[in-house]
C-alpha cells in the first residue's frame, strides 16, 4: 500500500479527501435501517488492511457493524483471540461500531480453543457466531455422517449455552453437509434454535436449488438466526459452468421473493454482507489508501441500499 493509516488521516483532515456521504443521497427506496435486521459486514474482503481502515469503510458504507474472522487465517487467529478479540471490539466502539458476530472455524467442543474463542466472544459482547463446515467425505454414507455430527453439535451447543452465544452453520454449495439445506434440518431439528441453527445464506441456497431453496427456507426457519446476503450469477469457466458472485442486484437470487419470505415467516436477526466480487479494477490496488478507501466505501455503500430498499419495500 503507497500510504500509511496515519498519512490517510492527515489527508482526511486536511481536507483533501471527500468520501460522498451517500447516506444523505435522497433515494425513495433507501430506508434508514431496520432494528429487526441490523447490517454487518463480513470482514475476510478487508482483513488484510490496519482494523481503523476496516471500520471507517463499513462506518463510511452505512453498516452498523463487524462480523470479524476468527479463525485460522482470519483478522484473529484463534490462539490469540484472548488478547486481540477485547482491543479490536474496543476499537470498533470508537467508530461506533459493534462487533457482535464473529466467524469461526469451530467443529469441536473437545478443541480447547474451541471453548476460549466462546468465552472471550460471550464476555466481549458477542451474540452469535459462525461455525466451521462438516465434510461428508468418502467413507460414510451420508446419512451416518449426518448423525455423527448430530453428536458433535450436541456437545457444542452445551457450550453455547453456558456462555450463551448462538452458534450458526452457513449452507455452503458443493460437497459440503448443508449444502442441499434439507440435510440441516435433521442435524438441528432437536437443537435449542436459540443456540445453534442456521446462518441461511440465500446466495448458495439458490445455486444448489434455482426453483427448491424457497421449500429450504421454510423448512429451515424456525432455526435461523443470521442471515448472509450475496447475489451470484452463472458463468462458463473452461467449459464448465461456475457460480460467481457479483454485486447484489446484478445477479439471479430472487430478493423480492427471498424478502416477502422473511416477512412473511418471521424470520429475523442480524445480516452480514460478504462481498467476495472484486473491489478494484487491475492496477487500482496500487493507489493510496484514500483512494482506495473511496472505491471501497462507493461499492459496499451501493451494496447497503440495495438491502435497505428491500426491507423499507417490505416494510420489515
Amino acid at each position: 500500500m503507497n500510504q500509511s493509516r496515519r498519512e490517510f488521516l492527515a489527508t482526511v483532515a486536511a481536507g483533501s479527501l471527500i468520501i460522498p456521504d451517500l447516506s444523505r443521497v435522497d433515494n425513495p427506496l433507501t430506508g434508514r435501517g431496520s432494528t429487526s435486521y441490523p447490517l454487518r459486514m463480513f470482514s475476510k474482503p478487508l482483513d488484510n488492511y490496519d482494523f481503523d481502515f476496516i471500520c471507517d469503510c463499513v462506518s463510511g458504507a452505512g453498516l452498523e457493524g463487524i462480523d470479524l474472522t476468527v479463525r485460522p487465517g482470519g483478522k484473529i487467529e484463534p490462539a490469540e483471540v484472548g488478547s486481540l478479540l477485547p482491543k479490536y471490539v474496543e476499537r470498533a466502539l470508537k467508530h461506533n461500531l459493534k462487533v457482535d458476530m464473529i466467524v469461526t472455524g469451530i467443529l469441536s467442543a473437545s478443541d480447547p480453543l474451541t471453548d476460549k474463542i466462546l468465552k472471550t466472544a460471550s464476555a466481549c459482547g458477542v451474540k452469535y457466531y459462525r461455525l466451521g463446515w462438516f465434510e461428508y467425505g468418502n467413507r460414510n454414507t451420508v446419512w451416518d455422517t449426518l448423525q455423527k455430527y448430530r453428536a458433535v453439535l450436541a456437545d457444542i451447543t452445551k457450550l453455547n449455552q453456558k456462555y450463551k452465544i448462538h452458534g450458526g452453520y452457513q449452507n455452503h454449495s458443493g460437497t459440503f453437509v448443508g449444502a442441499p439445506v434439507w440435510d440441516l434440518h435433521e442435524l438441528f431439528r432437536d437443537l435449542p434454535p436459540e443456540f445453534t441453527g442456521s446462518q441461511y445464506d440465500v446466495r448458495h441456497a439458490m445455486v444448489e436449488g434455482a426453483d427448491s431453496w424457497i421449500v429450504g427456507l421454510k423448512l429451515m426457519s424456525d432455526h435461523i438466526r443470521t442471515m448472509a446476503i450475496k447475489d451470484y450469477t452463472w458463468k462458463t469457466v473452461k467449459t464448465k459452468p461456475e457460480a460467481v458472485t457479483v454485486p447484489l442486484g446484478e445477479g439471479m437470487v430472487d430478493w423480492d421473493l427471498y424478502f416477502q419470505t422473511l416477512r412473511d415467516l418471521k424470520i429475523k436477526g442480524p445480516m452480514t454482507l460478504h462481498v467476495e466480487y472484486p473491489f478494484f479494477e487491475k492496477g487500482e490496488e496500487q493507489l493510496s489508501l484514500s483512494r482506495q478507501m473511496e472505491i471501497i466505501v462507493g461499492k459496499l455503500k451501493k451494496d447497503v441500499d440495495f438491502i435497505k430498499g428491500y426491507l423499507s419495500k417490505y416494510q420489515i
